[in-house]
């Protein structure tokens, strides 16, 4: 009898986002499938599980694939995980759920956490209709036309980026989506969290530290006041410290009306966020 493939969400920083059942499942399988190794260890080993791992990542998956479906086949269980978040999404687990559908061995997915959907969550954007994008392309010509498909993209959207390529990403976003709102995730679930947002021209991603993991929320096309986000306390408060220090202190009030410009916002909600930052 031919063994199961158990998806398994891991945390995407926090380790202690995870379930009891994921923990069950992975102290419990024959084999761990990892994408990396060495940063799965490192969530095994915080946990005490001794289950032995095998790397499977887009670089070995042509050889891996089959010798795990042969595991699978002898009636191992193998617990598959990624990086961080839910295995298949960008990651070549997707191809080995696929042939373990074609040859009827049972899959059964652990739920967990998923970076694009904690972003989404997080941005206050509507989200009764939603499309992940994965990466964008490198290729310029590709490249152009994935940001010509996202300007002209009514709901929302929600993508990963690189830290390398976070800061041209963001800065054609500028030139296409200009006052649209979006939000930019950052090491979510870890010590340096970070979300920002505004218009999408707003000079707030300025001072996006870059560095960590990214994840980006577009927020749905439609007429002013209707299902476009605000700008968070965070992007306020980002705006008002990037201000040169001559803004400060007595001319604390022109400094809340160009931020308030910037973001698209009331002076009064910038007060109010200032005031209760005390800044």
């Amino acid at each position: 009898m031919a063994g199961t493939l158990f998806v398994v969400a891991t945390p995407i920083g926090n380790l202690e986002d995870i379930t009891m059942r994921a923990l069950r499942v992975l102290r419990e399988a024959n084999l761990v499938a990892a994408e990396d190794t060495r940063r799965t260890s490192k969530l095994l080993n915080h946990y005490g599980i001794r289950t032995p791992t095998l790397s499977f990542h887009v670089h070995n998956s042509r050889t891996r694939l089959p010798q795990l479906l042969d595991r699978l086949t002898l009636g191992e269980n193998i617990a598959l995980v990624t990086d961080a978040g839910t295995p298949g999404i960008s990651d070549p687990g997707v191809e080995l759920v696929a042939a373990c559908r074609q040859r009827g061995i049972g899959v059964d997915p652990i739920p967990g956490p998923s970076a694009a959907v904690l972003a989404a969550v997080g941005s206050g954007f509507p989200l009764n209709s939603i499309t992940f994008l994965g990466f964008p392309p490198i290729k310029a010509k590709a490249r152009k036309e994935w940001f010509e498909a996202v300007a002209a993209a009514a709901n929302t959207l929600v993508f990963f980026e690189s830290p390398h390529r976070i800061a041209s990403t963001l800065a054609e976003l500028r030139k296409y989506l200009g006052e649209r709102q979006i939000c930019v995730a950052r090491e979510m679930t870890k010590t340096h969290q970070e979300f920002l947002s505004g218009p999408s021209n707003s000079d707030v991603f300025l001072s996006l530290t870059i560095k960590g993991e990214f994840s980006v929320v577009v927020a749905p096309i439609g007429p002013p006041g209707e299902g476009s986000a605000r700008a968070d306390d965070d992007a306020i408060l980002a705006a008002f410290r990037s201000l040169d220090r001559e803004f400060q202190g007595p001319g604390k009030r022109q400094a809340i009306g160009q931020v308030a410009r910037r973001l698209g916002v009331s002076a009064n909600e910038v007060y109010r966020v200032i005031e209760r930052a005390k800044l």
